[in-house]
């Protein structure tokens, strides 16, 4: 599969798998790619397969998830420290 469809099947399972709307869900693909993350993937055709497309898209949702607890834990925090 091409790089490109290989992206596009990241963002279709992030939409089918964990029920992103498709903004989101290219947003989350598009940020990976920008911090480097399929690099490897860009250079090795045999990474391209819908096997290793639906571990990536777990992957970036797992990762989105632990960003959203850790600031909506800092978040809570300011506002303790504040009272």
């Amino acid at each position: 599969m091409t790089y490109e469809a290989f992206l596009d099947e990241i963002a279709t399972l992030l939409t089918e798998l964990y029920d992103l709307d498709d903004a989101a869900a290219i947003k989350l693909v598009v940020d990976a790619q920008a911090n480097d993350h399929f690099v490897a993937h860009d250079d090795h055709e045999e990474m391209r397969t819908v096997e290793q497309a639906r571990k990536e898209a777990k992957t970036l949702f797992t990762h989105k998830q632990n960003k959203v607890q850790t600031q909506s834990r800092q978040q809570l925090r300011a506002r303790q420290k504040k009272s």
